[in-house]
């Protein structure tokens, strides 16, 4: 004799044990549920704006759109064919300042001052003899030989020949005691401006090299050969390589639960099942409302406060503007800070 439930009753112990599973799912999941913080945002990183410093035709164009550059490599330069005479040039000039500042610190050579002292005693002898025929056609005119406009003749040729040592001792003395010292100083400002206008056309020929100030992607190229730059004008758009972040949006009531430090992965959906491994490097302290590109039902019209998890991307799989999904760790409902 067999026995079979009624229908009824099996219908009640179904329920009750749907109930039951559904009861102890809830229990074992609801901390693990209830402590997972799931932020929604998306990838950015810096870029940089680079334009010629100086205003010339463009001689070369050296990277392509998408090509990775490093530091200090050049992307472009600019025709110097106008700049290289100016160079030249400004060099000569403050190398003749250079020499004329130098033999002013030297003062006279000894063969100048030789040549001052043989011509002080050559008029010394000229004066003397001078002074000798005056005497003389002086007692020539007292004794009525001589004429009176002889003596005169002879008198302003002595006056001559002193003026002429005294002359000529002053010339010495110039030698011996060397130029004065505000000539020195005015040759060393003339130097010095010379110099300073070498320098501005070699920072000009510099300047005709455009380099990557960092390690980036050429997002851009936005000049080519023969074109005229300016310090107005763009020539290239770069995307730095490092650092990157998803710039996502937390609410009010989850901010307590993150913290600069902690460890968070972020997930794009061009890589799925592949996180980035990052850390919270920034949280706003003002709030704003959510932007346009979280499309979150929750956020749309909510204050949140700005997150920004700073990742790893050695292989440069992120793009800027991806849609980002960023879960922090939590640990027992605690953070969980990243290892410096």
């Amino acid at each position: 004799m067999s026995f079979s439930a009624p229908p009824c009753l099996v219908g009640i112990l179904l329920l009750l044990a749907a109930v039951v599973g559904g009861a102890a799912w809830w229990y074992i999941y609801r901390d693990n549920a209830s402590d997972e913080l799931v932020l929604y945002g998306n990838v950015d990183f810096r870029q940089v704006s680079l334009a010629f410093n100086g205003s010339e035709r463009v001689a070369e164009v050296l990277v392509e759109e998408g090509d990775r550059v490093k530091k200090d490599q050049v992307l472009g330069r600019l025709d110097t064919s106008r700049l290289l005479p100016q160079v030249a040039q400004a060099e000569a000039q403050a190398a003749s300042q250079r020499a004329n500042l130098a033999r002013l610190k030297s003062g006279s050579r000894p063969e100048e001052i030789a040549q001052a002292r043989a011509n002080l005693e050559s008029a010394k002898a000229d004066a003397a003899n001078a002074k000798i025929q005056y005497e003389r056609q002086s007692d020539l005119a007292l004794r009525a030989v001589a004429s009176q406009r002889s003596l005169e003749t002879l008198e302003a040729t002595s006056r001559m020949a002193d003026a002429k040592v005294a002359a000529n001792q002053e010339a010495l003395d110039l030698l011996v005691a060397g130029p004065r010292i505000e000539d020195i100083q005015e040759a060393e400002a003339q130097l010095h401006a010379a110099e300073a206008n070498v320098s501005l056309l070699h920072q000009q020929l510099a300047d005709a090299e455009l380099k990557s100030p960092v390690d980036a992607v050429v997002r851009s190229r936005l000049i080519e050969p023969g074109e005229m730059a300016s310090p107005t004008r763009a020539a290239f758009s770069l995307a730095t390589v490092s650092p990157k972040w998803a710039r996502a949006y937390v609410s009010e009531a989850e901010l307590g639960r993150i913290r600069p430090g902690m460890k968070a992965s972020v997930s794009v959906d061009s890589a799925p099942g592949r996180p980035f491994q990052g850390w919270i490097g920034f949280i706003s302290p003002v709030a704003e409302f959510t932007p346009k590109t979280v499309q979150t039902e929750e956020l749309r019209s909510s204050l949140v406060y700005e997150v920004r998890v700073f990742v790893d991307d050695p292989d440069n799989m992120l793009r800027l503007g991806m849609p980002a999904t960023v879960r922090p760790i939590l640990v027992n409902g605690e953070t969980a800070t990243a290892q410096q």
